[in-house]
């Protein structure tokens, strides 16, 4: 009995060492690419927080969510890493990209961390694969809110995207609003197809979408 008792406690220690270590960074197969609506964030429970996201005249639309390596199945998060945390004035600058510094910093810990690249150069990267992705202005021009098909959403990237196609895009819902718009690339940022954890589209009919606050 103590016998069994030793060798359950050794395979939790090591269990518990496994989780710690974490994955290894830099090794992952594709990116996600995830635009947060930032109207639905803000009612959802940006606005709640206090956040300056949610201020009225910002004019925040689709901001970046993050950009996060992936696996075929799952992904990796909180790697560890020798690259130095990016600073408060680096994330500051990242504002207008993430809705906040705090957005930039926790997108970098999580997911950065396991790009296998320094916080300037994820930072980099996912302003540019932010950048090769034209959002729909259509949406921005909204006054009011509308409840539309989820599938509207993407039908309106798609069009505007020419080399996007439905199996490399998804979008999210929660709380009956519209949240996000993922966007799988390959490593060198170009569009493909999203592993079969990924596309998991809304399928409301009447998915509510706030208009951006003036």
């Amino acid at each position: 009995m103590r016998g069994a008792v030793l060798v359950l406690a050794m395979t939790m220690a090591a269990a518990a060492t496994a989780r710690a270590e974490g994955e290894r960074a830099g090794v992952f197969d594709y990116w996600v690419l995830a635009l947060s609506w930032s109207p639905s964030w803000c009612a959802a429970e940006g606005s709640a927080r206090g956040s300056p996201q949610c201020e009225s005249g910002r004019g925040h639309g689709w901001v970046l969510h993050g950009l996060w390596p992936q696996y075929e199945r799952g992904w990796p998060a909180h790697c560890p890493t020798v690259e130095r945390a990016p600073s408060g004035s680096d994330t500051a600058a990242l504002a207008d990209l993430y809705g906040t510094s705090g957005s930039a910093w926790h997108q970098w810990n999580k997911h950065g961390t396991c790009s296998g690249l320094a916080a300037s150069d994820y930072y980099a990267l996912s302003r540019r694969a932010y950048d090769t992705v034209t959002r729909p202005p259509l949406l921005r021009e909204l006054d009011r809110a509308v409840t539309l098909p989820a599938a509207v959403v993407e039908d309106a990237f798609l069009e505007v995207n020419p080399d996007l196609s439905a199996d490399g895009l998804t979008v999210t819902c929660r709380e009956g609003r519209i949240r996000e718009v993922r966007i799988c690339l390959d490593r060198m940022l170009s569009p493909r197809r999203c592993g079969a954890d990924v596309i998991r589209d809304c399928t409301l009919r009447d998915a509510a979408f706030p208009p951006i606050a003036r």
